[in-house]
């Protein structure tokens, strides 16, 4: 996979190359729900390969206003950005072949990495957190487990500060490098509770140090007149952006991952 920064060796920024280049439809990922077109972009000389998901594609959803979850992406990825953990994959919204979409760079995941697993028996084991109890077969549950390392637990904040409604397992992807990356983050920014996720693991803990440090930050980058309030204030509304800052401000108050609120299925269904 290519830095999140610079596309070697000509130094177009993945940015410029995504918001800039041709894009060329390749094929299209059939498991999606929505339309996720696998292309090829070219810019100055540079190519990458990429996710086009045009807006005309987007199913209705009863709980979200059509034809905006392509800006929401691009937002998942501006506060990814402000944390500085990079989480999300370079995200742009730009015009393609069927209209205006988002573009990220497609990220080649190590499918020898586990990041989930189901176990026969009631502890997790070390170096995993348990979800909860899953039905296997008429007769047989499982525990659901999910790996504790400190990219994942980082991803289950961001998803917290982002309300995601649909952290599945195949949303998930451990790069080659080490790296974890989050992607799908269409049903995000809802202004009521919709956080759905695999990654309860550490529901009630508190929070590391790190991400209280992190959470001052984007206290501070979603005041009003600040770059990461402005930039969100081109994708989501304002009752969205008070919404965020309004989940900030509680995990900073808590101290402590969120808990399942009991109003809403925790877990996204499917999973995977």
């Amino acid at each position: 996979m290519p830095a999140p920064e610079r596309i070697p060796p000509g130094g177009v920024t993945v940015l410029d190359l995504l918001t800039k280049g041709e894009l060329t439809v390749e094929g299209q990922v059939r498991e999606a729900s929505n339309a996720v077109l696998y292309c090829s972009v070219a810019h100055e000389g540079e190519t990458a390969v990429c996710v086009y998901k045009p807006v005309a594609g987007e199913r209705p959803l009863w709980d979200f206003p059509d034809g905006t979850l392509a800006q929401r992406e691009v937002a998942a990825y501006a506060v990814s950005e402000a944390t500085g953990w990079g989480l999300v994959p370079p995200t742009v919204l730009r015009d393609g072949p069927y209209g205006e979409g988002m573009v990220q760079l497609w990220i080649d995941a190590d499918e020898g990495a586990e990041l989930l697993g189901l176990v026969d028996r009631e502890e997790p084991g070390d170096g995993w957190k348990a979800v909860g109890t899953a039905q296997v077969a008429e007769d047989r549950t499982a525990l659901l487990v999910h790996a504790d390392t400190p990219e994942l637990r980082r991803l289950a904040v961001l998803d917290a500060v982002i309300n995601n409604g649909d952290r599945k397992g195949g949303h998930l992807l451990p790069a080659p490098d080490g790296r974890i990356y989050g992607i799908d983050h269409g049903v995000t920014f809802h202004v009521d509770d919709k956080l759905r996720t695999l990654l309860w693991g550490w529901a009630g803990e508190p929070l590391p140090v790190e991400a209280a440090g992190v959470l001052t930050r984007l206290d501070g980058e979603l005041a009003p007149g600040a770059p990461l309030a402005t930039r969100l204030a081109e994708l989501l509304t304002p009752a969205e952006i008070d919404a965020i800052r309004a989940r900030v401000a509680l995990l900073r108050t808590t101290g402590r991952h969120p808990e399942p609120s009991g109003q809403w299925p925790a877990i996204p269904w499917p999973p995977v």
